[in-house]
């Protein structure tokens, strides 16, 4: 869970600099008329909007929530977890930090020292350096493996907007956008459903290279109907807020057709939907 209060000081110089450079279903919203994956016969999982889920990012999944989708840590939880969540029919989303260095992830040492920015606000996270694609490339594909090994459905690649923050390094938007679509093309080649992690500014250029929204707080910044070209496209956005009551949100989310609910920050089990 990151949370995109560090990116609202500066998105606003952001999105100029862009524009200058270029509630619930019971099938987990399978599109079988989709592309086929790396795995023979398996064809790419596309998100419906409305779907419900659940995001839980503390600790090992609990699989009470009688919902379609989950979206859990691609590390904490075990190719058994995705396993019990498959028989009970749903999808499952790994959850996989791709903008920060991570100094409790096993695969820490992976990182060259040079690719490390500033900290980024989470305690042992620091900011990448994604200009360095060639570097962090195949260091990004063993984790997409790790989520297919586990027998994931999709992607939820985090902190993709490093370029809207003080990361240490001279970020443009066109660093962003060539990392981004890096990222999706890394899931796509293992037959990985990816979604889009907020980054508003970008998603007109990005809609068709992701397959799925996920947002954090676009009703406490009235910013919702940004993410309507997903929706338009057919392609679910999985809404949450933090500080705002549902009676302010859900009938927006509704007609918005946004998959919405009300989390605490540290994203554990306990949910309230739309």
């Amino acid at each position: 869970m990151r949370s995109t209060g560090l990116a609202r000081l500066v998105l606003p110089a952001v999105v100029a600099a862009s524009v200058l450079t270029g509630c619930s279903a019971t099938d987990g919203g399978h599109d079988r008329g989709g592309a086929h994956d790396g795995r023979p016969g398996r064809p790419l999982w596309k998100p419906r909007p409305g779907l419900a889920w659940q995001w839980q990012l503390d600790g090992k999944v609990d699989p009470s929530a009688d919902v379609p989708v989950y979206d859990i840590d691609g590390f904490e939880n075990s190719a058994a977890d995705v396993a019990r969540l498959h028989r009970a029919g749903r999808k499952v989303v790994c959850y996989v930090n791709v903008g920060a260095w991570e100094n409790f992830r096993p695969d820490r040492d992976a990182f060259p020292r040079s690719l490390l920015g500033r900290v980024n606000g989470w305690r042992g996270e620091r900011w990448l350096d994604i200009r360095r694609r060639s570097v962090l490339r195949p260091i990004m594909e063993r984790r997409f493996d790790m989520c297919r090994a586990k027998g994931f459905d999709a992607v939820e690649p985090d902190l993709v907007e490093g370029y809207a923050n003080a990361t240490g390094f001279a970020l443009t938007a066109r660093d962003q956008l060539a990392y981004n679509r890096m990222i999706s093309e890394i899931a796509h080649d293992r037959g990985l459903s990816v979604g889009l992690k907020n980054d508003l500014p970008q998603i007109r250029h990005l809609v068709r290279d992701f397959d799925f929204a996920v947002n954090e707080e676009c009703a406490q910044y009235g910013e919702c109907s940004s993410l309507t070209p997903f929706i338009k496209a057919g392609k679910a956005v999985f809404h949450v807020e933090y500080a705002e009551p549902t009676e302010k949100f859900c009938a927006e989310s509704r007609r918005l057709k946004l998959s919405s609910m009300l989390k605490k920050p540290q994203l554990g089990v306990w949910r309230k939907p739309c």
